[in-house]
């Protein structure tokens, strides 16, 4: 009996041995990123995944610090925008993958050559105090005189979703600069994230503000006196893109994760940690407006990569550099 266990022992260590292993770079929240790396490999038993966690800039300064060492370590990355791979597609960093799930998403939600494909849509929109005076309904509402000094947005000198917000915006030929020209004069202030725009609106130090939607929608459930606006002009958003590195040593496994957060089951996935699944004819969480009620604003990543530093400078002339 002993040798019949050693030896299915030593058939376990050796299948173990075989068993692929991947590696992500990601900036989901920690409860998110368990939930996929869990669900990917219960639909890939054959596959381990080593995953590391954190914010999309310090992953970035890591993964830029490897790479210079010539020793990149993830074969996957899914982390916040797509203006950061298109940066690193454009140096010849990511590997082009044509995922036969492509099929069900916007064009606008995936690069052309298959170096990146989106996963949800964080929108960014207005969130109002329940106790204030006017119910804005579009972009322009906050730009109104009435509003003086009481308007409170993200920086895009802090903020990925805020530096995407401000391209969208700018480039939008009824807004454009002239926009955010008179929210400066107006006195709107700008100023970290969307954590902190959030509890600004909510305890009603600052009425309005600019802030991404799961933020306001999900605490007006819990009880926060605080609504949320999808504008009439439409949303900015951002995308949780996933891509695969050039270096990545293991493609096959690599290629197998960008098919799964695409497919049905990845994207119910998403569904259920309570955002709005990128791919076509998804439902949307609860406390949501009906997906044909949500118009997305036109987006360039290519163009919000050339303009980024333009655009934070220009930006710091109107609102300062806080």
């Amino acid at each position: 009996m002993k040798s019949l266990l050693t030896a299915a022992a030593l058939t376990l260590a050796a299948s173990a041995s075989f068993a692929e292993t991947l590696t992500l770079y990601t900036s989901q929240p920690n409860t998110d990123a368990q939930m996929t790396v869990d669900a990917f490999m219960a639909a890939n038993p054959g596959i381990e995944v080593e995953w590391v966690r954190d914010g999309t800039t310090q992953l970035m300064a890591r993964l830029m610090a490897e790479i210079e060492a010539g020793s990149p370590q993830p074969d996957v990355l899914l982390i916040a925008d797509t203006v950061t791979l298109e940066g690193m597609a454009q140096a010849g960093q990511l590997k082009a993958y044509q995922s036969p799930e492509a099929t069900a998403y916007d064009p606008a939600l995936y690069s052309a050559d298959g170096y990146y494909y989106s996963t949800k849509l964080i929108t960014t929109g207005i969130i109002y105090n329940s106790g204030a005076a006017m119910q804005p309904s579009s972009w322009a509402d906050l730009a109104d005189p009435s509003l003086k000094g009481q308007v409170v947005m993200p920086s895009p000198l802090y903020s990925g979703a805020a530096l995407i917000h401000l391209a969208t915006l700018t480039g939008d030929k009824d807004l454009g600069w002239d926009y955010y020209s008179t929210l400066a004069a107006h006195d709107a202030r700008a100023q970290g994230g969307n954590g902190g725009v959030f509890k600004a609106v909510a305890s009603g130090e600052k009425p309005y503000g600019v802030v991404v939607d799961f933020l306001a929608i999900r605490s007006k459930a819990d009880g926060s006196p605080v609504e949320f606006v999808f504008p009439k002009e439409g949303v900015s958003y951002v995308t949780e893109p996933v891509a695969i590195l050039e270096s990545a040593k293991n493609v096959d496994a690599a290629q197998k994760f960008v098919d799964f957060v695409l497919s049905q089951k990845g994207q119910d996935l998403v569904l259920d940690m309570g955002y709005i699944p990128a791919r076509n004819d998804m439902g949307v969480p609860s406390g949501f407006p009906a997906r044909e009620e949500i118009k997305l604003m036109s987006f360039d990543a290519a163009k919000a990569l050339a303009d980024a530093e333009a655009n934070k400078a220009k930006f710091t002339e109107l609102f300062g550099a806080e």
